[in-house]
């Protein structure tokens, strides 16, 4: 896939703004103390998620004109997000949001949907799959596959669909493509990642800790949520230590993450993944950011800048996708 050249699209920096560095000493000081405290018994996991709903509220509020539609159909929840003047057509961005697998919603990812649908002018539908502790493995699996499906059964083509994520979600984007290729169902046009998990042990982010510290939580911590999803189960299950068959058909991926996170060995680790089976993907390291920073655009510039490049490349491999279609 040929990325655009237009002078438009921003260059990853080679350096942090002074704001991106503030936010992130702002966060090391006031949220990873207590994103370390916080317990994964009922009240903590209360507190956690409205911890995370306000952090994503203030840092990436809902811009005005957003269309918000409400989702409830069989066993698919979530809500179609749509920024100011973009219609329903012909394609659309299946978002998956991060969680930990614990402590997001639909809801607290609305600021960052609505800004995908502006920068993309596409609908966007947020699958509202359910959580830990409540729903374990492979309850938010199934869900995202029933959301893919459902896109499918309401007319989309996969190649008129793309796919986004962050965090929990990436891993679940990847485990999709690979539940897609073995049930035979086309896959879609491309996928973007937002800091991605890719290891649900964070053995990989341990080690990365190692050398930096990540201003948001330790990996001992953030450990904790993903156990709640997949607690008495082997590490080595297939669905949760994720291997990519060999020569599957794959969209071209693009992956971003923080230079600031642990989980930039998880971002590897995914892209080298995906490449040694034979497909594409993208690596973008932004200097000094921290975990899914696309989600506060009123906290660090680059977040405007990251959602931009990731628009414009699911907007050129859907443009990809036509030209094929037409040449064919």
């Amino acid at each position: 896939m040929t990325r655009s050249t237009k002078t438009s699209i921003p260059r990853v920096p080679a350096r942090a703004s002074a704001r991106a560095t503030l936010a992130a000493t702002a966060t090391q000081i006031g949220l990873r103390p207590l994103n370390n405290a916080v317990p994964m018994n009922a009240p903590g996991v209360w507190f956690a998620r409205k911890l995370v709903a306000t952090f994503m509220a203030v840092g990436g509020p809902v811009p005005r004109g957003t269309a918000i539609t409400p989702v409830r159909s069989g066993p698919v929840r979530g809500e179609w997000v749509r920024a100011a003047g973009v219609s329903f057509g012909r394609r659309a961005v299946y978002y998956i949001h991060g969680s930990a697998y614990v402590i997001c919603s639909a809801r607290t990812h609305r600021g960052l949907a609505a800004q995908l649908s502006r920068k993309t002018g596409l609908p966007v539908f947020v699958v509202d799959y359910r959580l830990a502790p409540e729903h374990r493995f492979p309850a938010a699996a199934d869900d995202i596959e029933a959301g893919y499906r459902w896109l499918l059964d309401r007319g989309y083509a996969a190649d008129d669909l793309v796919i986004a994520g962050d965090s929990a979600g990436g891993h679940l984007a990847l485990d999709l493509l690979i539940e897609n290729n073995r049930h035979r169902i086309p896959q879609p046009a491309a996928v973007a990642m937002f800091s991605p998990l890719f290891d649900l042990t964070l053995k990989l982010a341990a080690e990365q800790e190692r050398q930096q510290r990540d201003p948001l939580i330790s990996a001992a911590a953030a450990s904790r949520m993903p156990r709640e999803y997949t607690k008495g189960l082997p590490d080595d299950l297939p669905r949760l230590r994720l291997t990519v068959p060999e020569g599957i058909p794959l969209p071209p991926m693009l992956v971003q993450v923080g230079g600031a996170e642990m989980l930039r060995a998880d971002a590897r680790a995914l892209c080298e993944t995906v490449r040694g089976a034979g497909g594409r993907c993208e690596l973008e390291i932004w200097p000094g950011q921290v975990h899914v920073f696309q989600a506060l655009p009123t906290l660090v510039p680059e977040a405007d800048q990251a959602l931009t490049r990731a628009a414009e490349f699911l907007r050129a491999a859907l443009a990809d996708r036509t030209v094929s279609e037409k040449v064919s």
